[in-house]
């Protein structure tokens, strides 16, 4: 790997190629596109495609099964996708989605405030999302953005910072007790598969609409989110809305563990638990059973 060139981003933004660690860069570029770098990460290669997709279409088979008890007993499913840049929400919402009715599930993906929303109530804006009767929602990144990314950014103030994890989890248990069906992923990244991944949309016009401007400024600010995301979950992994971790250095291992978590923790009619599958504990689990004390 050339070392010297800058990151591009569809934007117009150049970051040097040094702001990477030179260790991991040297990692990078001894890699094969099916080696994981980190060291942490419990596998050492990537899951096969073929097992991954015969897996996959098995547990899509029992989301529609999901999805039809959802509707038919009008119950209300919130899904929160959050994790570093890069971590791989957007991919895992994709195959979750992938074969279920539109008229039943539904992406929000927002866009920064406008001047309006500014002025509202913080989860004001959100709450016009949330799911009706017989709804799925996926929010790709969600109000935890003024958890994570705009203090780190500096898009928010101290004291707006402190008072959203005051409030947070008041507002999630209003959701619960309200019969919502909350599930909160927090995908978790390394730093070597972070930077491979910044590198490869660098490089491919057809995903270079996905590095921004925030996700290069973010290369060098690994150590500030790491704080604040310590912080957001000391908050907000509450008894009634607890955090569920997913180590996404392996794409389909992520995804395919982010769908037998939800499907065994609704109980809807016919479920296969044989064709579900057995959670792989060392992907996904509660924060203290993943980062196992790592500076996470």
């Amino acid at each position: 790997m050339r070392t010297k060139d800058p990151l591009p981003s569809d934007a117009g933004v150049l970051v040097p190629v040094t702001t990477v660690p030179k260790a991991i860069r040297k990692r990078l570029a001894k890699a094969t596109k099916q080696d994981i770098l980190a060291d942490s990460y419990p596998y050492r290669t990537k899951m096969p495609r073929k097992e991954y997709e015969r897996l996959k279409q098995d547990l899509q088979v029992e989301l529609l099964k999901m999805q039809r008890w959802v509707k038919e007993t009008g119950q209300r499913i919130l899904m929160i996708f959050e994790g570093r840049d890069a971590a791989g929400k957007g991919g895992t919402i994709k195959r979750l989605m992938e074969h279920l009715n539109p008229r039943g599930a539904r992406l929000v993906a927002l866009e920064k405030p406008t001047e309006t929303e500014r002025g509202q109530w913080y989860f004001q804006r959100y709450v016009a999302h949330l799911p009706t009767r017989g709804e799925i929602v996926f929010l790709d990144r969600s109000w935890y953005n003024r958890a994570v990314v705009e203090p780190v950014m500096g898009f928010c103030t101290d004291s707006e910072h402190h008072s959203f994890l005051r409030e947070v989890p008041l507002v999630e248990s209003m959701l619960v007790e309200n019969d919502f069906h909350l599930f909160k992923f927090w995908f978790s990244v390394s730093r070597e598969e972070q930077i491979r991944r910044f590198l490869s949309r660098a490089n491919d016009r057809l995903k270079q609409w996905k590095l921004s401007p925030v996700d290069l400024e973010s290369l060098g600010r690994w150590d500030d989110y790491t704080q604040v995301k310590k912080a957001m979950f000391m908050a907000t992994d509450t008894k009634t809305a607890p955090w569920t971790v997913i180590r996404s250095d392996d794409k389909k291992r992520a995804r395919l563990n982010c769908m037998r978590h939800i499907l065994l923790n609704l109980s809807y009619p016919n479920r296969d638990t044989e064709a579900i599958g057995t959670l792989d504990t060392r992907i996904v689990g509660p924060k203290e059973q993943i980062y196992e004390g790592d500076d996470w």
